[in-house]
């Protein structure tokens, strides 16, 4: 009677084909298990596995590969206020049993360089085409031609609490949404909160801001961009506040992982660039986000904060085609973590994309409604609304009163002369509805309105 295979003699074996989606021949898994398991061995365990019916064969003779068989099964995971369900594709289940493991019974690894070289934008694709459709069709159910970013806009302030919030929690932040609607909205810091906490939230509201708002001709995919969001992102919260807007010079650990990012602060630096170079080139704003996702936080190219910056440079191609923003409302942490996980120890991504589709439907359901039921636009106000910030805001800083002479000495670079009159009554009307709950729309601080406003009275 042959041996029985444990599963510790098999574990080896279906680890291996982990890396292998499509199946693996039997010298390919020879090469992979090279000292682990001579070719006899592998050959009879396949055979046992197979039998087993935890590997599939297909194929005969020298076409043979074996493939780890595929359990679906939805999964369901915790969130602050409940549980949400999961439908995760097949391989996402593998990469899920792997990464659930103890830290000693998972391999050490280091960056694999080749994921990134063999990526060619346009032609290597990490979203199928069937889910790239799904996906353009629920986030711009309008079709009619509009300015870039104009969606991102319409719901500006329901995304700067949302993202604010669901992105920190990710981060293991305790603020709830309430508490940081009051912090966005009214400066109310939470009582009982760590300090490091309000940072961060307030370092994600003028983030997303910047990226919405303020950086027109700036912001995209470039290096001013990423560091200037991880400037943003990591105000007050680095160890090292010289490490803020800067890509790293030194080497990093990632709690939770065997994962080793790159040392060597050259290599990084040119790894940055080829990142970047890569995901300008790719012409699908959905694999464009997510590209980004994916190898932003494998590289891990400042100290800390690299997540939430992929988070939100992810949203860069999104708004700048006037999509749905991604929000990552109601994202499970642990399916977050498991997803990059995957990346980081088995460079495969199948469970963060089925993290990042599950979370671009939940932010679609959310933002499609509240964009639909916002009126249209006022072109007057939309053609000068930076003139608006810059005076209005200008007003309050300054501590002027609101008065038509005021108004046009701050306005004349940047509004016409045959749109001035019509522009000061705009003003004059916007300052009768002023106050702390709407001062985030002009970059106006919560400090500078009090001031100003008390000298009014």
């Amino acid at each position: 009677m042959p041996k029985r295979v444990t599963a510790a003699e098999s574990q080896p074996i279906e680890d291996a084909l982990l890396r292998y989606p499509d199946g693996a021949s039997v010298a390919e898994l020879h090469r992979a298990l090279a000292g682990v398991i001579n070719s006899r061995t592998l050959r009879r365990r396949l055979a046992e596995l197979v039998a087993k019916g935890r590997v599939d064969r297909r194929g005969e003779g020298r076409a043979t590969r074996y493939i780890h068989a595929p359990t679906v099964a939805a999964t369901r995971y915790p969130v602050p206020n409940g549980a949400v369900e999961l439908k995760l594709t097949p391989y996402s289940h593998h990469i899920k049993e792997y990464v659930s493991r103890p830290l000693a019974a998972r391999t050490p690894c280091g960056y694999e360089r080749r994921l990134l070289d063999e990526y060619v934008p346009n032609r290597t694709a990490y979203l199928p085409d069937k889910l790239k459709v799904h996906l353009h069709k629920i986030g711009n159910p309008i079709q009619a031609e509009r300015a870039a970013g104009t969606f991102a806009r319409d719901i500006l302030s329901r995304l700067l609490v949302d993202f604010s919030w669901a992105s920190s929690l990710l981060e293991g932040n305790t603020y709830t949404r309430l508490d940081t609607e009051r912090l966005i909205r009214f400066g109310e810091q939470a009582t009982g909160k760590d300090a490091k906490e309000t940072q961060m939230i307030l370092n994600h509201k003028a983030a997303i801001e910047w990226l919405v708002e303020g950086g027109e001709g700036e912001v995209g995919i470039n290096r001013h961009t990423f560091l200037n969001l991880h400037a943003l992102l990591s105000e007050n919260l680095m160890a090292d506040p010289e490490a803020s807007g800067r890509l790293r010079r030194r080497p990093v650990d990632i709690g939770g992982t065997v994962y080793t990012p790159i040392a060597v602060p050259q290599v990084v630096d040119e790894l940055f660039m080829l990142i970047l170079q890569k995901a300008a080139l790719i012409g699908d704003p959905f694999e464009q986000a997510f590209f980004i996702m994916v190898h932003v936080p494998y590289l891990q190219p400042f100290e800390d904060v690299n997540k939430r910056v992929s988070r939100l440079a992810a949203n860069i191609p999104l708004i700048k085609n006037d999509f749905c923003p991604l929000s990552f409302v109601d994202v499970p942490e642990r399916a977050y973590i498991d997803g990059y996980l995957g990346v980081y120890e088995m460079t495969r991504m199948e469970l963060l994309r089925d993290v990042f589709a599950w979370a671009y439907e939940r932010s679609c359901r959310r933002y499609v409604v509240i964009r639909d039921s916002i009126a249209e636009p006022d072109l007057f106000r939309l053609k000068y609304r930076k003139a608006l910030i810059d005076v209005i805001g200008g007003i309050v800083r300054e501590g002027k009163e609101v008065t038509k002479q005021t108004i046009r000495e701050l306005a004349p670079a940047i509004v016409e002369p045959a749109d001035m009159e019509q522009f000061v009554d705009l003003v004059e009307r916007e300052f009768t509805r002023l106050d702390e709950g709407n001062i985030a729309r002009y970059r106006i601080r919560l400090s500078d309105y009090r001031s100003w406003n008390n000298a009014r009275r």
